[in-house]
């Protein structure tokens, strides 16, 4: 049946034109080419040699497709498309772990305006930028969101950010039942013990750490104990290593091939679906024999929502997809941002003391072993606007991806349907006429946030796709930064704040540093 396709794809290619032929030969003429990039993006020789494989089987499929494009192409936003499939990829993850992505992006700007077309991943896409574009990108019912396939295929079709419409809704809402600051408030004393137990094991005696891959193993845990009840042991191992092996294939060639680092990838995502799955089974039985509460973590959450008729809100597969969604979302986002917070402490010494004072302050009222709480939280004002400040400069996530429904107008523009429409948040965080002296890093501007022009600041998304895990990121982070400042003290191992995204930002070495362990107040 496939070759049949394939055959009747090429035979239908026949009678494309010459142009068209002309397209083909130049792409052949210029593999050569790519294939001496190939350094510049961390894939082995078997996997771009695979992926060259399949471009060619597809190639006459995406003659036709450019065929119709060219039908609107004057009304197309400016810029090139490139080579079909690969157009500007290269060049994109090539900047992004070289850490000049924002000059990439910028230079585009520059050249094209603020919206113009290229080719990203494989789709024709359409960059936008500028507030206005922000909040086309997060409030318009035309988009609908749009992963790179690699990210789609590995955490699944019916996760918050694979939706849209009315389903968006639903399941964001069922998300929020237990993300919301009511709930979380209950959870603030576990997850200081989370932190502590972390610090105990990993930090305490040692006079040398990394920071990033130990965040990442504290987020982790924090995740693993408060939303899906997952204790230590052997399946939280087992856990972890297939969660590193999925992450190490989320932007990758998305050829699902033998030997590939997506087909490793793609296997591991297979056995944390099917362990979710079990897990799921198990908390269903139990909250029937009522053995747990209903907020007992998020899955038992997401199981005891109801909808009119008393059926289950959200299905299974909707519940798998979505775990696997926050369970990345948050491995990552919140393991960087703590990074670099300990980064800059290290670098500023006037930030520094003043984070330590507040953090002091609080410490000294409280009694020995007794935990944090959310009143001691909300005392962490300075921390938090020194957290949003970082963010803006250099945020975890660089941009994102939607898909058009239908053809759609913007800017003066056609965006065609299916296309995609991709933003980039330092747009706008770096734009002068937003925020004065872009580079110069200042907490002050986030003393009134609500002084800051809606859909500018789009660290966490905004309208109605901001991130629903904003407060327990929040919550996460400054629990963490309050022992990490009354517990050591640290010297950077390495001056430069250089880093590279690969798609998250990655400071150099991982950020190694000296640690002294202090006298607990």
């Amino acid at each position: 049946m496939r070759i049949s396709c394939l055959h009747s794809l090429i035979y239908s290619s026949h009678n494309i034109g010459r142009n068209q032929i002309v397209l083909l030969l130049s792409l052949f003429s210029t593999l050569s080419i790519i294939s001496s990039l190939a350094f510049l993006i961390s894939y082995s020789t078997m996997e771009l040699a695979l992926f060259f494989i399949f471009l060619l089987f597809i190639f006459p499929f995406v003659l036709l497709v450019t065929k119709t494009r060219r039908r609107s192409s004057g009304r197309l936003p400016p810029g090139s498309l490139g080579i079909p499939m690969i157009g500007q990829s290269l060049g994109l993850l090539r900047a992004m772990r070289a850490n000049t992505a924002e000059k990439w992006i910028e230079e585009r700007a520059s050249k094209y305006g603020p919206i113009s077309k290229l080719t990203l991943f494989g789709l024709p896409t359409v960059f936008i930028h500028g507030q206005a574009a922000n909040k086309f990108m997060f409030t318009s019912d035309t988009l609908n969101s749009q992963q790179p396939q690699s990210i789609s295929a590995l955490l699944g079709k019916r996760n918050l950010l694979e939706l849209s419409g009315e389903d968006h809704k639903r399941v964001r809402g069922a998300i929020m039942t237990f993300l919301k600051p009511e709930v979380l408030k209950q959870y603030v004393g576990k997850m200081d013990g989370e932190v502590r137990k972390h610090l105990e094991m990993y930090w305490q005696g040692k006079q040398k750490v990394t920071v990033l891959p130990l965040m990442k193993t504290l987020t982790f845990n924090i995740i693993c104990s408060l939303l899906f009840g997952l204790e230590p042991g052997a399946r939280r191992a087992k856990f972890v290593l297939w969660f590193e092996q999925m992450i190490g294939g989320m932007w990758t060639v998305p050829v699902n091939l033998p030997f590939t680092c997506f087909n490793s990838s793609i296997r591991a995502s297979s056995k944390i679906q099917n362990t979710v799955m079990g897990i799921i089974h198990e908390k269903r039985l139990a909250l029937e024999k009522q053995q747990v509460s209903p907020n007992q973590d998020l899955i038992t959450s997401l199981l005891s929502i109801r909808g009119e008729d008393n059926a289950s809100l959200l299905s299974e597969k909707e519940i798998v997809d979505n775990v696997m969604l926050v369970m990345t979302a948050g491995h990552d986002t919140s393991s960087v941002l703590i990074t670099f917070i300990v980064q800059l402490l290290g670098n500023n010494p006037v930030v520094y003391a003043s984070i330590l004072q507040e953090h002091e302050e609080i410490a000294k009222s409280k009694t020995s072993g007794e935990l944090l709480t959310w009143d001691d939280l909300t005392k962490m004002k300075y921390t938090w606007r020194v957290a949003l400040e970082i963010l803006r400069i250099s945020p975890p996530v660089f941009g994102g991806f939607r898909k058009t429904l239908k053809d759609v107008e913007f800017g003066g523009y056609l965006i065609p349907k299916g296309w995609q429409v991709f933003w980039a948040a330092n747009m706008t965080h770096r734009d002068e006429s937003i925020f004065s002296e872009p580079s110069k890093f200042d907490p002050k501007r986030f003393e009134n946030q609500t002084s800051v022009p809606p859909y500018c600041y789009v660290a966490f998304g905004a309208g109605p796709r901001i991130c629903p895990g904003y407060e327990f990121a929040r919550i996460e982070t400054l629990v963490t930064i309050h022992y990490l400042v009354t517990r050591y003290t640290w010297k950077l191992c390495c001056k430069d704040n250089n880093f590279s995204r690969n798609p998250m930002p990655v400071p150099t070495g991982g950020l190694p540093i000296e640690i002294e362990t202090k006298k607990i107040l």
